[in-house]
């Protein structure tokens, strides 16, 4: 039997999260319009609704993704809109994110809990003609943003091909384009798709060109597979919920929830609590309202200890030993980085003294910084972080680079604009069990809050310790 095989079957058949992005107006909301339709997932009193706006012409598919009354004004996206839909061979959920800039931070919240990217190119916009074709800003920086997250796909859609006069000619240029954008960025896509959301050539059936012989956007989604962060290495779940049985009263145990962040954890394991430092020994793992032998990365777990110890919101559990690789069917990982509301009032900072150590938490790093706050990002002030569900104060201590994304290149910089992207170092006021954001996506990661704003202001992807 080839195990090999089996596993990645059952890894390309779970729901697929997937976001559509790219600059203004580039069709995104038309094509997971279309994609509803041809996929039978609208419902018949909504066909009839879009019939009748149309008035005998042309319905238009965007709008079953645009719901707010200011997108259907003004024809953009502007909020996140999520939209299910099934084929007999797999499950999707779509975000459609906005493509301008101003609501770039929409875009990254969509991509912090996706699977995929699909990224489109409005053909119109391009002079395919010229050598060589100049991809438009959104492009590149949604493109980017979306590998930075460690999207583990990015596939590019090539749309509105029925606009031009030679299709193949056009496809064939920005193609390239798109080639040498991505081997500059170091990125491999999974695929580039000619396409035309509005007469939904390419999209869920195949295009009469026959200068194309790939797969349609609908195969290659279906074939992508789900992201899945690695079974192995030592405990890592951060703490979303303590459950008191019985009002708290008494002796009763407690539970603590969570979702399993790395690694494994069963009854028996040895675990140590960050920041307090405390261990203890898990006498019970509970799933689903039921007790099970074991929960695994990406699943939701309600641990029981074999004593009282000081755990609330915000606290990180953190296994003792190397937990071991285990083949555990796991659902799709939400988002830990939903943005909070401006009207939220902060949580009071951590003012644990524990120095900095890789065993009880790091309080300077490196990281790449998505600045989204029309304040620019500046060396030495204060902002929140968000790490897990634990709320810290930290500040920029240095400014390395901002990135062009017309170059690609490394350029100086003191401050960081909306909608930069940088390498910068913080400092952290209390100790946090920080990894590599390329090697764990939920300890690796963090959104930073202006904490006189409330506003959400950045995206940080921890790069290397101190």
């Amino acid at each position: 039997m080839n195990t090999h095989n089996d596993a990645s079957s059952e890894h390309r058949h779970k729901a697929l999260r997937f976001l559509t992005a790219g600059s203004v107006d580039d069709g995104k909301s038309t094509l997971i319009g279309r994609l509803l339709l041809d996929s039978r997932a609208i419902l018949a009193d909504q066909l009839d609704a879009l019939h009748r706006r149309a008035a005998g012409g042309s319905i238009d598919l965007s709008q079953l993704t645009d719901g707010l009354e200011a997108e259907r004004e003004q024809g953009i996206t502007i909020d996140v809109a999520y939209r299910y839909f099934t084929t007999p061979r797999r499950k999707f959920i779509i975000a459609d994110a906005p493509g301008h800039e101003q609501y770039t931070r929409n875009m990254v919240t969509a991509a912090a809990g996706s699977d995929a990217a699909v990224v489109l190119i409005d053909i119109t916009k391009l002079d395919w003609r010229a050598a060589p074709v100049r991809l438009l800003p959104q492009t590149r920086r949604h493109t980017l943003l979306a590998h930075l997250l460690r999207l583990p796909s990015i596939v590019f859609a090539v749309n509105k091909l029925d606009a031009v006069d030679d299709a193949e000619a056009a496809f064939r240029a920005v193609r390239h384009a798109l080639l040498d954008f991505a081997a500059g960025a170091g990125i491999v896509p999974a695929g580039i798709v000619p396409v035309s959301a509005l007469r939904g050539d390419n999209i869920a059936t195949q295009a009469s060109w026959p200068w194309y012989t790939g797969p349609t956007l609908l195969q290659l989604l279906e074939a992508l597979p789900a992201a899945e962060e690695p079974q192995t290495g030592a405990l890592l779940l951060p703490v979303q919920y303590v459950a008191r049985e019985g009002g708290g009263l008494g002796h009763q145990p407690r539970t603590l929830w969570g979702r399993v962040a790395r690694g494994r954890v069963r009854p028996g394991d040895k675990i140590r609590i960050h920041p307090g430092g405390e261990t203890a020994e898990v006498v019970a793992v509970w799933h689903a309202g039921v007790a099970v032998d074991g929960c695994a990365t990406g699943q939701s777990a309600g641990l029981v200890l074999d004593r009282q110890v000081d755990v609330s919101r915000g606290d990180w559990i953190m296994g003792l030993e190397p937990a071991q690789a285990v083949e555990v069917a796991v659902e799709p990982v939400d988002s830990l980085h939903q943005l909070p509301p401006e009207s939220t009032a902060l949580p009071r900072a951590d003012v644990s003294s524990a120095h900095s150590h890789t065993s009880r938490g790091t309080q300077e790093f490196g990281a790449t910084l998505a600045w989204l706050d029309t304040e620019p990002a500046t060396i030495g002030r204060k902002y929140w972080l968000r790490h897990g569900h634990r709320w810290v104060v930290g500040r920029i201590t240095a400014i390395a680079s901002r990135l062009d994304i017309h170059s690609l290149a490394d350029v100086d910089a003191q401050t960081l604009a909306v909608n930069d992207i940088g390498r910068v170092r913080l400092q952290v006021q209390s100790p946090l069990p920080l990894e590599s954001f390329a090697d764990n996506r939920v300890a690796g990661a963090m959104i930073v809050v202006d904490p006189a704003t409330h506003r959400t202001s950045g995206a940080l992807m921890v790069e290397a310790l101190a």
